[in-house]
């Protein structure tokens, strides 16, 4: 399948765990680690999140007031629908090299702000995950490729 470029909508990270995330306009990816300024940076397979901007928008024709960021999400992309993208896919975001490795997670404490609020929530079914296989800078404006799946 060939799939269309997405373009990097939103750069955020919360200085902390626990804080809503918020956009910085322009981030480092580190190889192994994910988003150096961000809270959940770490050797793990969810380094950086991603979220489809059509995602934020079934959220919002629910008329919830979502910015960028409040899912969780590292990135905010339009034009790509991420959660289409099998395990496995390799994506140049920015300057960095990065491979899928998750597709949505569990809510935990049952359910975000946003869950409480509408009943449901896009992260667990639309979110991804990524783990860093290159470093390199990513910024709002920047094209996320799909290299392959």
């Amino acid at each position: 399948m060939v799939y269309p470029n997405g373009t990097v909508l939103a750069v955020n990270i919360s200085e902390k765990r626990g804080e809503k995330k918020h956009d910085i306009g322009e981030a480092y990816l580190q190889e192994g680690l994910g988003i150096t300024t961000d809270a959940h940076r770490g050797e793990w397979h969810r380094q950086v999140s991603l979220l489809s901007l059509s995602s934020v928008e079934k959220m919002r024709q629910l008329g919830i007031d979502i910015q960028y960021g409040d899912f969780a999400e590292n990135l905010t992309v339009s034009d790509l629908e991420v959660y289409t993208l099998p395990v496995g896919t390799r994506l140049k975001i920015g300057e960095a090299l990065a491979e899928v490795t998750q597709i949505g997670k569990a809510c935990h404490n049952q359910g975000c702000a946003i869950k409480k609020q509408a009943g449901h929530c896009v992260m667990p079914l639309e979110g991804i995950f990524v783990k860093i296989l290159e470093s390199g800078r990513v910024k709002r404006g920047d094209i996320v490729q799909v290299l392959y799946t």
